[in-house]
């Protein structure tokens, strides 16, 4: 319901002095706190993030990795094609041997019985048979007997002779075979180097566009700690102008109404639509009125100026990393106002107010017809807004897009019936803090920030505090806390090989163990969320590692099903942050 103008109440002729000049003053904007020019957000409009050189490596990374798994594949099958060639060479070879060796103990055997026969006294021929046999019918026996053995041994020899010349033939097929399939083997080979010496190239090429992403970035965060820190400063100067001029906020409940509820020396401020706003008043003065808030409105907005700098992290509800929603809903609560700590609950029961009327404290709810509602922050102004955001990585001080503000609540007024907050449609993904989120399955699930995978300028990232490792804001500082408890039970350190992995790294690893390592670009080591670990961890019924299974898990660690005994790619060593 629209309030009453204050100049159509029926009052006393002294309050109407009063009414004109308010009406007087609802015309004058009050002054707040002034706003830092806020720089563009990582991820955001920018484009340093969606550098076109970046896309187009990373476009031919992909494509050159594509050839390379193909490839890989035509390979494992010319080397099984290789292996079966060389084991058929190997059966002929044995096929031949054996058959020489046939061969050779029928030629022994013929040899003992030439051998016996000369023994005997000279050859044995029909002539020498027929002139020392005695009675006619031993002599024929005597003779068809030496018919059989010639023709028995003659059979031999010969199906050995030509078992053996088989076997030379069939190890001939197999050797030409095997040359065919070295030959095929040796081509593909140099196909595979060819494609790993452009992958090389192009990874090289990414890491220097890459440098230059980060070199912006970095910029692009210098920018934005002094927008952070002005912003902050002029926040204070704001609230230190209220002491200054005797003013004491008052607190919501006495302003809820603008014309019968405020304080002495409070006047109200005029509403876009005409009346005046609810919520909060103005402090008149010489040359510009000062703006008054509601006391839980400014400690609200001065506990989240306190939050500024801190990394964005879905599902976490700080100190050392937020969400959009619970940082919302941490600052209004510590002022005393009690609300929900998501996006979509926050709208639902937040009392809207004119878009045009936006004042500090409000809640700016953002969207876009596909994706509905993506992001809700704390206005600073018309033009800026303090949000835990999911593109920028961080607590940061940015530019309020008019065009997708769908919504505008002030806490102050208390809640309203709840309404659904809109959702996506036709099939587009969620929006969360700023930051899409895709459903489990889908390639960039683990993306955050905007960031590519295994393309994060490393100023993006924070370090674990060993070595050279970093991983993504709160999986490192989760990873340090964790490591702390575990160095109380065991009197060491967590024990590390490898976490933030890079494209490249990506690459390189997966040459070297295609059937072990994730396909370049997919891995969670490349969104910062991975870590493999040693020292006892990297062995199944280890203390060590029984440990991590009971105590990781309060830490936003855990071991992926996946790498579980008994699910084909053991991996102990492996563990993943999924957030608190």
């Amino acid at each position: 319901m629209r309030p009453r103008r204050p100049w159509r109440t029926r009052r006393s002729p002294a309050s109407v002095l009063v009414t004109v000049a308010a009406a007087v003053l609802l015309a004058v904007p009050p002054a707040g706190p002034a706003g830092a020019e806020p720089s563009d957000q990582p991820g955001g409009t920018s484009g340093v993030l969606d550098s076109e050189a970046l896309d187009r490596l990373q476009r031919r990374a992909a494509e050159v990795q594509a050839d390379l798994q193909q490839r890989e594949t035509e390979v494992a099958a010319a080397r099984r094609q290789l292996a079966d060639a060389q084991a058929d060479v190997d059966a002929a070879r044995a096929t031949v041997e054996s058959a020489e060796g046939a061969l050779a103990q029928d030629q022994e055997v013929v040899a003992r019985y030439a051998a016996a026969v000369y023994r005997d006294g000279g050859a044995l021929t029909a002539l020498t048979v027929l002139l020392n046999g005695g009675d006619p019918a031993d002599v024929v026996a005597a003779l068809g007997y030496l018919e059989a053995v010639d023709d028995h041994t003659a059979a031999v020899v010969g199906a050995a002779e030509e078992q053996r010349r088989a076997a030379l033939a069939q190890q001939a097929t197999a050797d030409a075979a095997l040359a065919g399939a070295r030959q095929q083997a040796d081509e593909l080979a140099a196909e595979v180097a060819d494609l790993e010496a452009a992958a090389d190239a192009v990874t090289a090429e990414l890491d220097a566009t890459l440098a230059d992403v980060d070199r912006q970035l970095s910029d692009l965060q210098r920018q934005q700690v002094d927008v952070n820190t002005q912003t902050a400063a002029n926040w204070r100067a704001y609230v230190d102008q209220l002491g200054g001029a005797g003013v004491v906020p008052p607190p919501a409940a006495e302003m809820l109404d603008p014309v019968q509820g405020l304080r002495a020396g409070l006047t109200p401020i005029a509403a876009a639509a005409g009346g005046a706003q609810r919520g909060a008043a103005q402090f008149p003065r010489a040359p510009t009125s000062l703006l008054v808030l509601p006391a839980e409105t400014i400690a609200a907005v001065t506990a989240a100026m306190d939050a500024l700098g801190r990394p964005y992290a879905p599902g976490t509800a700080g100190p050392d990393s937020w969400d959009c929603g619970s940082l919302v809903s941490t600052a209004y609560g510590a002022a005393g106002i009690d609300l929900p700590d998501d996006q979509a609950a926050l709208f639902a029961v937040s009392t809207p107010v004119d878009p045009a009327d936006v004042l500090p404290g409000d809640l700016v709810f953002l969207g876009t017809p596909e994706s509905g509602l993506g992001h809700v922050g704390i206005a600073l102004d018309s033009r800026t807004m303090l949000a835990a955001d999911g593109r920028a990585g961080a607590v940061v001080v940015r530019r309020l897009p008019v065009e997708q503000v769908v919504h505008v609540g002030r806490p102050s007024l208390g809640p309203r019936p709840e309404e659904p907050a809109p959702g996506p449609t036709a099939g587009a993904p969620r929006v969360e803090c700023g930051n899409a989120v895709h459903p489990p399955g889908f390639d960039g699930a683990r993306s955050w920030g905007g960031y590519p995978n295994g393309l994060i300028p490393p100023s993006a990232l924070c370090p674990i505090g060993v070595g050279g490792h970093s991983l993504r804001c709160d999986a490192a500082a989760a990873y340090r806390a964790m490591g702390e408890a575990y160095a109380a039970a065991f009197g060491q350190p967590v024990c590390i090989t490898d976490s933030y992995r890079t494209y490249a790294g990506q690459v390189r690893l997966y040459g070297e163990k295609p059937a072990l390592a994730a396909v370049p670009g997919t891995s969670n080591h490349g969104w910062g969320l991975a870590v493999d670990l040693c020292g006892g961890i990297d062995g199944f019924g280890t203390p060590q590692y029984a440990w991590m299974v009971a105590n990781a898990g309060r830490f936003g660690w855990l071991h992926p099903t996946w790498a579980d005994p008994g699910n084909g790619r053991e991996e102990p060593w492996h563990w993943e942050y999924a957030g608190s």
